[in-house]
């Protein structure tokens, strides 16, 4: 049966009185346990290094979109990582500063255990929110100042190197791509160079302009050659109505007069005119309708007379007319010959048009992927100009940088738990030790101590309770044992104060 919690500290007390030496003997002991122990505790010490997060240099808002500078995010884990690399800790471990002169000769297993203390030693922890410390923890003050030390540096090269080596891959990356792009532009402007080459239709837009043109074109060679043949039809209709020839008294030279007449006319038309002209046709045909009658007239002896009457003449209104009809009839070939030559050109022109929709999917297809290349080509230069100024940002030490703020300091103090503090303990942790075990103790004994325990484990009432009687010797006996005890213990925490005192002042 548990004993109550009301009983435990009167019986804890009665426990420790009944067995006064075995809690002296168990004060001794533990105090001086603590006391052994604070001598052997291994001391450690820690030095570190304050790293500077400098990323609001004046470089960055000037070349805010003309480059990346480098980022890191979330600080003190990249930097654990980074100095927890094998490279980094191997050349620590093998630093003869640090380790001596045959740090370099070590095994393999020797090299993987200086390995794994150096990174169970080390810490990285942020300090504010553009600062961070590189620690480190050993027995010796000298080991702990040159390893931070040594760590610092290292994290500063190894960090200044990982940036240039990161922007010159990228540049060198995006230049691979930008010289690649190149040359897959040159072949598709090759190939749509060759294929322009090779098909001279132009384009949709023009095919159908040139349609459009030539029909409008036929459509008002088809309206003037219905002009022309209803006005053809007019001026027969009319020619109809008039004579071709005027009876008249002409004189003897009236045919070489009017001859005369007609050959100026000729003369003055061919000045403007080809021998093609309507006009000069007419005029040709009525000299030779002319030179006829006179001829006519000459062989029937009539010519010579000198005045004839009843002479036929030519009709002026009739020639004019004449003349007329046949010019239109002339426009009206040429109108027909002009609508043959337009429904020519009409039909070759469909058959560009469909040899252009033939090729139009080619060349769509040829120019997306142009205009496709073009816009990735263009914006590579753009990004491979960008790596580039990055590249001599981190060159010249610009963009995201880290410098020492804080160099390691030698430890002089060791952290942790020092004597003074075992020397204090011990004493505390020995007074408490008896009431702590006797405690424990009733805790787990299972004879009845308490009437309380009586009754709630059988569930009757405790009528009665007979207290503990001494007899006169036994309180003599009891008292004699109280004043041994604290002698003795009076003796054991001078010896105790004695030993952490010259250990204090560096005697011991």
């Amino acid at each position: 049966m548990a004993l109550p919690l009301s009983q435990l500290p009167s019986e804890t007390i009665r426990e420790v009185r009944s067995r006064k030496w075995l809690a002296f003997l168990l004060f001794a002991i533990i105090s001086f346990a603590v006391l052994g122990a604070g001598f052997v505790w291994p001391y450690k010490y820690q030095s570190q290094v304050v790293i500077f997060v400098d990323d609001q240099n004046i470089i960055r808002p000037l070349m805010e979109g003309s480059a990346v500078t480098t980022e890191i995010s979330e600080r003190t884990s990249v930097v654990r990582e980074m100095l927890w690399s094998r490279d980094v800790m191997s050349l620590v471990a093998k630093d003869k500063d640090i380790f001596g002169q045959n740090a370099d000769q070590l095994s393999d297993e020797a090299l993987e255990r200086r390995v794994e203390m150096l990174r169970s030693n080390m810490n990285v922890r942020p300090r504010g929110d553009s600062y961070f410390s590189i620690g480190y923890t050993s027995e010796s003050p000298m080991q702990a100042f040159r390893v931070a030390q040594r760590l610092g540096q290292l994290f500063i090269s190894e960090n200044t190197a990982s940036k240039r080596k990161e922007s010159r891959n990228a540049y060198d990356f995006i230049d691979k791509q930008v010289k690649s792009y190149e040359s897959i532009l040159a072949e598709v402007e090759q190939k749509l160079k060759k294929f322009l080459s090779e098909n001279v239709d132009g384009t949709e837009a023009e095919a159908n302009s040139r349609m459009a043109n030539l029909r409008r074109q036929l459509e008002l060679a088809q309206m003037e050659r219905t002009e022309l043949e209803a006005r053809a039809e007019s001026l027969q209709s009319g020619l109809q109505d008039v004579q071709p020839m005027l009876s008249q008294g002409r004189t003897v030279d009236a045919y070489t007069r009017r001859i005369r007449e007609k050959e100026a006319q000729l003369d003055d038309l061919r000045l403007r005119y080809h021998d093609t002209y309507p006009d000069i046709v007419a005029l040709k045909e009525q000299i030779a309708q002319l030179e006829r009658q006179r001829n006519r007239a000459a062989q029937s002896g009539t010519l010579g007379e000198a005045v004839t009457g009843g002479d036929q003449l030519v009709n002026p209104l009739y020639q004019d007319i004449s003349a007329e009809v046949a010019k239109t009839r002339a426009d009206i070939r040429t109108q027909e010959s002009r609508i043959d030559s337009l429904q020519r050109l009409i039909a070759e022109q469909e058959k560009r048009m469909e040899r252009i929709q033939e090729n139009k999917a080619q060349y769509s297809e040829l120019t997306r992927d142009m205009e496709v290349n073009e816009q990735i080509y263009n914006d590579l230069l753009r990004r491979r100009e960008k790596a580039r100024v990055s590249m001599h940002l981190d060159i010249e030490g610009q963009g995201l940088n880290f410098r020492i703020n804080e160099t390691a300091q030698y430890p002089r103090d060791p952290i942790g738990p020092q004597f003074g503090l075992f020397a204090s303990a011990g004493l505390i942790l020995g007074a408490l030790a008896p009431f702590g075990l006797a405690a424990g103790v009733l805790q787990v004994d299972p004879r009845i101590r308490a009437r309380k325990q009586l009754e709630d484990g059988i569930g009757l009432p405790v009528l009665a309770e007979i207290p503990q009687v001494r007899t006169p010797y036994e309180k003599r006996k009891d008292r004699w044992l109280t004043v041994s005890v604290s002698v003795c213990a009076v003796l054991v925490v001078a010896a105790y104060g004695g030993v952490a005192g010259a250990a204090l002042m560096g005697v011991i």
